[in-house]
C-alpha cells in the first residue's frame, strides 16, 4: 500500500499541504502525525503520514483475493467508501464456505484484515465485509427481531435482555429502536458476552 509521508515545521500547515498535494480532504484519508524533536541547533519538525481510503480499500481487496484463492475459490469485489467506513462485498463461487456457519468465517476474515492493517501500518479503519446479500439479510433479521421485542416490552413493561451480540449487531438494534417512544436500549457485559437490553420508559440514550 502506498504510504504518503510529508515533513514540515508546522503541523497544521503540513497536513494542509499534504492534502492539497494528494487532492483529497481529511474525510478521505487516515492521517497520522509524529513530532520530531530537534537539537539545540535544529528546530522541531513534524512528520505526517497519509493513508488514502482508496488505497486502503484496494490493499484490502488484494489481500482478501490472496486468502480466498488459497481456499480454491474465485472472487469478485464491489467496494464503496461512505462516512469513513470501507465496505467490501465479495462474490465467490462458494459463498457459503466464505460466510461459514452463522457468519463465523466472514467474521474471522474481518478480524484478520483488521489485525493485518493494525500490525503492519498501525491503522484501524472501519471495515465492513459482506458476501453477496448475507449482511443485508442479517441486518433485516435483526431489525425485525428488535421491533418484535420492543413491541413485547411496550405491552408487558418488562425489560428484555437479548442474546450476546457483537458490536455491529448491537448497533443495528440500537439504531432500529432509537426513535421508539417509551423504549430505550443499553449494552451491558464484557466482550464476547456483551448484550443489549431493551428497556421500558427510560432515557433515549443507547450505549455501545
Amino acid at each position: 500500500m502506498k504510504v504518503n509521508e510529508f515533513e514540515g515545521k508546522n503541523l497544521d500547515e503540513t497536513i494542509e499541504s499534504a492534502l492539497n498535494e494528494l487532492n483529497i480532504t481529511k474525510d478521505e484519508a487516515i492521517i497520522k502525525d509524529e513530532e520530531i524533536k530537534g537539537s539545540i541547533l535544529k528546530k522541531t519538525t513534524y512528520k505526517v503520514i497519509v493513508y488514502k481510503y482508496t488505497d486502503i480499500i484496494e490493499y484490502i481487496t488484494n489481500y482478501l483475493k490472496q486468502i480466498i484463492s488459497l481456499m480454491g475459490l474465485e472472487v469478485q469485489f464491489e467496494t464503496k467508501i461512505r462516512e469513513s467506513q470501507l465496505y467490501v462485498k465479495m462474490y465467490t463461487n462458494n459463498n457459503a464456505l466464505v460466510i461459514g456457519k452463522e457468519g463465523k468465517n466472514l467474521q474471522a476474515l474481518t478480524l484478520i484484515v483488521k489485525q493485518m492493517l493494525s500490525s503492519k501500518y498501525d491503522i484501524n479503519p472501519k471495515i465492513i465485509l459482506d458476501v453477496d446479500t448475507f449482511r443485508d439479510k442479517k441486518e433485516k433479521r435483526i431489525e425485525r427481531m428488535a421491533k418484535s421485542i420492543a413491541k413485547e416490552v411496550l405491552h408487558t413493561k418488562i425489560d428484555v435482555k437479548l442474546s450476546n451480540m457483537n458490536s455491529y449487531e448491537r448497533r443495528i438494534v440500537h439504531n432500529t429502536l432509537s426513535d421508539w417512544d417509551k423504549i430505550t436500549t443499553i449494552s451491558e457485559g464484557e466482550e464476547p458476552n456483551r448484550h443489549v437490553i431493551v428497556k421500558y420508559k427510560k432515557d433515549d440514550n443507547s450505549a455501545e
